[in-house]
């Protein structure tokens, strides 16, 4: 007999006024059976739940039965009830439905209102707009690790495209910017790793269990050393991607050039991500100064003009 199972049991008819046994039995994936021993063992703690036979009855808590729903404040409720409703969709479970629906049931009726109006003040949807990395089958799987304390196996590919082969113990999901990676300490490497989901390729949860070692968190925080490494380009870019410099650039770092173009100050790092993300932009943008910047962005382009057949034109 799960405790959580009854406790969230004892939640959902406090918010609910009547509920049938099968109803319950379903939403906690358990015999009809099962739920009647859950009941039986609720009324003996105290708790006074009656059964109403027919077409119309089911399961309630007596009227009389009080329970103090002010151990929550209405900011309290609000913070909580919109931290879990925003939770994305991958990671939404019955334990966190069950958690919902105990914390609603703490709303008084006279603040119900006003609570569903702040809760709505926030919508979280990190989904994309268009597409998506097929990485649900491998949040299911990371999820059944961390749960069972299991082992994974994967292909890695990194940022520089080399593929090993990896064995791991698996701590925690972390969802950082628009991706999700996970923590683990690889076997292959006797180390701690942060690794993204959208790298893994042939993802296993191995029969092996493991015990937990003393855990070590993620470094997620770069801002201190992407400032000893950045340094600022000019561009001169059309108006037509403003939107998508402003997603890098501060708009006091942006000034009009004329009708139609602007000059910005844009962060950059001597990398192959950030040439690639100038080089994005196609022909809206043009690098100003640095020169070497500048010149490398020539041979890129010289590059790729020759993966399709276009020749450096010659100067008579």
């Amino acid at each position: 007999m799960k405790i959580d199972r009854l406790v969230s049991i004892i939640m959902i008819l406090l918010e609910k006024k009547r509920i049938s046994a099968q109803k319950l039995a379903d939403m906690f994936e358990v015999s009809r059976r099962t739920i009647y021993r859950d009941l039986e063992a609720i009324s003996m703690a105290g708790i006074p739940v009656s059964a109403t036979p027919g077409p119309s009855g089911g399961i309630e808590i007596m009227s009389q039965y009080k329970i103090d729903k002010k151990v929550f404040s209405r900011d309290d409720l609000s913070a909580l009830l919109l931290g879990l409703n925003s939770l994305p969709k991958t990671l939404r479970s019955s334990e966190v439905e069950h958690t919902l629906a105990k914390l609603k049931s703490l709303v008084p009726e006279d603040q119900a209102e006003d609570i569903e109006i702040r809760t709505s003040h926030v919508l979280i949807d990190l989904s994309p707009w268009f597409g998506e990395r097929n990485v649900n089958h491998n949040l299911e799987i990371i999820k059944a690790a961390l749960e069972e304390s299991r082992l994974i196996s994967f292909t890695y590919i990194d940022g520089h495209s080399t593929k090993s082969e990896r064995k791991a113990e698996v701590y925690q999901l972390v969802l950082k910017g628009r991706d999700w990676y996970v923590q683990t300490f690889c076997l292959t490497k006797n180390d701690f790793r942060l690794f993204r989901l959208s790298r893994m390729a042939e993802l296993t949860l191995l029969d092996e269990k493991f015990l937990p070692r003393k855990y070590q968190k993620p470094v997620l925080d770069f801002e201190e050393t992407a400032k000893k490494l950045q340094t600022f380009i000019k561009l001169r870019v059309h108006k037509s991607i403003l939107d998508r410099l402003l997603e890098f650039c501060d708009f006091d770092c942006i000034k009009a050039d004329g009708a139609e173009y602007y000059l910005a100050e844009y962060p950059f790092i001597e990398r192959d991500y950030y040439y690639d993300m100038l080089l994005s932009f196609g022909d809206k943008c043009e690098c100003m100064e640095p020169p070497h910047v500048r010149e490398e962005l020539k041979k890129r382009i010289e590059r790729l003009g020759r993966v399709y057949g276009i020749r450096k034109s010659r100067t008579c």
